[in-house]
């Protein structure tokens, strides 16, 4: 009796910060090692549907054709920009979530409202460190897929983000700010903070272990991939346009432009192309950087 206490005291006790951030930057990357290629379609197909306005894009025809293009490996572009944006974004997200929870605990019962709270407030600011990375990513993801005269042929990462630095100025990397802090605390409240909250609910139903960690990180994957996609057609665009020939501007200013822009020219339900892509990258992800990072937090307590 006395060791299952102390096993369930353990579980109970806040994890020291820096477990908190590296199991959740470990279990990003290892999420995303998987998920690349998926988000690598999401993301082009979501940017062809700029390219050709109208245009009904099927997911299975559009990765069987830019496999033909660009070969499977090709599905890997921009690996580099992605693991790194774990290294910052989902390091960063989960890990202030569970220090801001934990230390929420001290002084009141956390409860749904509070873990939005702080997940929304975690995930804002995980964006703004992380920006650079993002922007590298949605433009070595999606080069391949431009005329030649337009591409920009980034030799890699470390090479996407000094070009864009020089040619385009280092505020280019928070061009795209606004969409994507608006959806990283979109984020925030509709992934982490519901999967927290599912976790305590399929519990309570009596689901336990790997099985709540998976039922709880897909449902929290589809409530935030629902909600969010928008933001996300927004980011995507805003990160990989340019200035108009003739007048110089650029056709996307803000996210509630950009949104209204798409959804008057387009419809509203261009900003759902490459929904299934970006959901199978949203729930794949969810649930193997959940899996991982409770893993691993696991283990960090049985050794502690």
């Amino acid at each position: 009796i006395f060791s299952i206490k102390v096993r369930l005291a353990m579980a109970s006790k806040p994890l020291p910060g820096w477990v908190a951030f590296s199991t959740s930057g470990v279990g990003g990357i290892f999420g995303w090692i998987f998920i690349h290629p998926v988000n690598t379609l999401a993301i082009r197909m979501n940017l062809a549907s700029m390219q050709n306005p109208g245009a009904k894009l099927n997911f299975f025809s559009f990765a069987s054709q830019t496999v033909k293009t660009t070969g499977i490996m090709g599905l890997y572009d921009g690996i580099g920009a992605g693991i790194w944006r774990q290294i910052f974004y989902a390091s960063s997200r989960y890990g202030l979530f569970q220090v801001l929870r934990d230390t929420l605990a001290k002084y009141r019962e956390v409860d749904f409202a509070s873990r939005l709270a702080c997940a929304t407030a975690a995930g804002g600011m995980a964006a703004l460190i992380s920006c650079p990375c993002e922007v590298s990513l949605v433009r070595l993801s999606n080069d391949a897929t431009l005329e030649p005269s337009m591409r920009r042929n980034y030799k890699g990462v470390v090479d996407c983000a000094q070009r864009i630095a020089q040619e385009e100025g280092v505020t280019a990397f928070w061009r795209g700010s606004t969409p994507f802090v608006t959806r990283a605390c979109l984020v925030g409240a509709t992934q982490v903070a519901t999967y927290d909250q599912f976790k305590a609910i399929y519990g309570n139903l009596g689901v336990k272990g790997s099985a709540n960690v998976v039922a709880s990180s897909f449902t929290a994957g589809l409530v935030y991939s629902i909600i969010t996609m928008p933001f996300e057609s927004a980011k995507n665009r805003m990160a990989s346009q340019k200035p108009d020939p003739e007048t110089g501007k650029l056709p996307y200013r803000g996210t509630l432009q950009t949104i209204q822009t798409v959804a008057g020219k387009e419809g509203a339900t261009a900003l759902y192309n490459g929904f299934f892509p970006y959901f199978l990258r949203c729930g794949g992800h969810t649930v193997l950087m959940f899996f991982a990072v409770e893993e691993l937090q696991k283990l960090y307590r049985k050794m502690a």
